[in-house]
């Protein structure tokens, strides 16, 4: 078993997921009766999609990680816990005895929760599946008990299952993406503080009377409020911001210009490419319609993708890029932080994405919730530090020379590991046993009501 594990592991793993998703779409779309030419054309569609969304996100990641790094030297900010970035930390969790059994184990816990229709979700995004193998890994680290880290991985995957039918809706309206779901545990832990903060935000006169999506920036602001345009202003902050000191004048013109145009076309490619993928997704929503309409009484299936497929919205990339500078403070500011930011920076999009469908997309306000978000993660950070570097030499993971400690946003920041550890340093087994329950309590709220759940998480309430 371990072997065909293996050997599965190392077929994806090579393949890729611009490769092998193509031929899961395919195979999917197949399945549910779409025309298999139809079909390929579809799965090419997508894998070609992805292929540009990563090189878009390559581009991004390259400009704010240097523009990041520059910062920091400015500031002269130490500290012993180093961010080593999300595919550090996926490496990680698949180089880890729960990353072998991980991906069977998620689509088990998937196709047992769709018979049960406890789930509305087809989670096709098998790369993603690292965040429950990392979870899994830390426990694992905690207590040394690799039954113990397979529960944690699954309990998580179904807590990623409800997230993305819970904020469907939300998500489809706003992203104009039907039939699609996001059960990405970078983006959906954000939204139960994103929905605290607009409350809040809702009852302070003034505060709440700001209006800043892209469509009023638009208005007040003419050219430059335009995406691009908007990307480019916050391109040449940024530069500045970092560059200033990088030598004569003709120096940092140059790095200026090159981080505000690299960012503007960030601006404006990001969304193109998204416009790409739903291109070939249409087809595979349409045979899902109808192989539900068929074959379960019209009962509604979401497929779940990656978020990569929300961050070129505008509102999510302008409040990502305002909040690497307030990140790069917070980490000198806050006391007792110990981590540094450097490679996960690029990573802010992801976790602000599902902030928008609620906020409507004021770029205001999701500056304040990302900010917040960032704070509490600093913290999270700093006090799974230890854990986190423990799974990550357990798993054979090469510590970055000089590095003591280490971290990242994705997952290191992020509430879901650091309650899932928690309760397992609290109880043990107990401890999982527990959130168990308390996942299936919410899975039964939610069931009982779920448009005043989904209404809450950003759903229209006319829809």
């Amino acid at each position: 078993m371990e072997v065909f594990l293996s050997t599965l592991k190392a077929i994806i793993d090579n393949l890729g997921a611009t490769v092998a998703l193509p031929i899961i779409i395919f195979l999917f779309a197949v399945a549910l009766g779409a025309q298999p030419g139809r079909a390929f054309r579809a799965g090419v569609t997508i894998g070609i999609a992805f292929i540009g969304i990563n090189l878009v996100i390559g581009l991004m990641w390259t400009n704010l990680s240097e523009v990041a790094q520059a910062m920091v030297k400015n500031t002269g900010i130490q500290r012993d816990v180093v961010d080593v970035g999300w595919p550090s930390a996926a490496a990680i969790a698949f180089g880890s005895a729960v990353g072998l059994w991980v991906i069977p184990l998620t689509l088990v816990i998937n196709i047992l929760m769709l018979t049960a229709r406890l789930t509305k979700t087809l989670n096709i995004d098998i790369w993603n599946y690292w965040h429950f193998a990392f979870i899994g890994s830390l426990i694992v680290a905690a207590t040394g008990n690799l039954l113990l880290g397979l529960l944690a991985a699954a309990i998580a995957a179904a807590l990623a299952l409800f997230f993305a039918d819970w904020t469907a809706p939300a998500v489809q309206r706003f992203y104009g993406l039907p039939g699609i779901s996001i059960p990405h545990l970078t983006t959906a832990p954000g939204v139960p503080i994103a929905i605290v903060v607009n409350w809040i935000i809702d009852r302070i006169p003034g505060l709440r009377d700001v209006q800043a999506d892209p469509e009023a920036i638009r208005r007040r602001l003419g050219i430059a409020g335009e995406p691009v345009i908007l990307g480019l202003i916050i391109g040449l902050v940024l530069g500045i911001l970092g560059f200033y000191n990088a030598g004569d004048v003709q120096t940092v013109v140059v790095k200026v210009l090159k981080t505000a145009m690299n960012l503007a076309a960030v601006m404006l490619l990001l969304p193109r490419m998204v416009q790409i993928l739903m291109e070939g997704l249409i087809p595979v929503s349409e045979a899902a319609r109808d192989f539900m309409q068929r074959r379960a009484g019209g009962r509604e299936i979401h497929i779940g993708l990656d978020s990569a497929i929300l961050i070129g919205h505008p509102a999510a990339i302008s409040t990502a890029l305002v909040l690497v500078p307030v990140a790069i403070l917070l980490s000198a500011i806050l006391p007792g932080n110990r981590v540094i930011l450097f490679a996960d920076l690029a990573v802010i999009p992801f976790v602000v994405a599902m902030f928008a469908p609620l906020m409507r997309g004021n770029i205001f306000r999701m500056i304040i919730a990302g900010t917040i978000t960032l704070a509490i993660g600093f913290y999270i950070a700093t006090g799974m530090a230890d854990l986190f570097t423990a799974a990550a030499v357990a798993s054979g993971f090469k510590m970055p020379e000089g590095a003591v400690r280490i971290t990242s946003i994705a997952d290191g920041f992020l509430w879901p590991p650091f309650v899932f550890v928690t309760a397992v340093r609290l109880a043990g087994a107990i401890g999982l046993l527990i959130l168990l329950v308390l996942l299936a309590v919410v899975l039964f709220l939610y069931q009982r009501n779920p448009r005043a759940w989904e209404i809450a998480a950003g759903a229209p309430a006319e829809g």
